[in-house]
């Protein structure tokens, strides 16, 4: 089974539960005629305006770097971090409801910066809708990861939003090799 991700799904207010569900889901870039599809190992939640480590922070607010955060769950936020890194985020509330999910991890690349860098994305996705029309979109694959293979820890990087934003466990994360051995594991096809 391959289906794409609707943009449907993706509106909602409940950004750390559809957070984990994206575990197992995969991130499939198509770019010079070829697509590379990659399992999504790990993930953080960034939900609206009361979060003091997300970028629309109420204190922040809109910004030109944020606004997409403002849009329609279903689109990519891509942004530059340190000057070095892009970092790959899936806007996820309704519209008005800055929210995000960060992609920190594929099967292969560990890390948001690794990530964005072995499947060529930069910010010129920004905004894009998380489709195949843009070149990166979210298929399900009928993998379930099993909430006992979940690890649940705190945000890395994110100090500056005080002891209770920073330690939200909202970063979600699986080894699948362990999924390879999970004997009720679906294969992805």
């Amino acid at each position: 089974m391959r289906r794409v991700v609707k943009a449907k799904v993706l509106r909602t207010k409940k950004t750390v539960v559809l957070a984990r569900w994206l575990l197992g889901k995969v991130l499939v870039r198509a770019r010079r005629g070829r697509e590379t599809a990659v399992l999504i190992t790990e993930v953080e939640a960034y939900d609206g305006l009361r979060d003091r480590a997300s970028h629309a922070h109420a204190d922040r607010g809109r910004t030109p770097r944020n606004a997409v955060m403002f849009g329609p769950g279903g689109q990519w936020y891509v942004y530059l971090c340190y000057g070095v890194h892009e970092m790959l985020n899936l806007v996820t509330g309704p519209r008005e409801y800055p929210a995000a999910i960060l992609i920190r991890g594929v099967e292969g690349a560990i890390g948001p910066g690794r990530v964005t860098r072995a499947l060529g994305i930069d910010r010129k996705l920004n905004a894009a809708a998380a489709a195949r029309t843009s070149g990166l979109w979210i298929e399900d694959r009928g993998v379930r990861v099993p909430r006992r293979l979940v690890q649940a820890t705190p945000r890395i990087g994110v100090n500056y939003a005080g002891p209770v934003w920073a330690g939200k466990k909202w970063r979600f994360y699986f080894d699948p090799a362990k999924l390879m051995a999970h004997p009720r594991r679906s294969a992805p096809r």
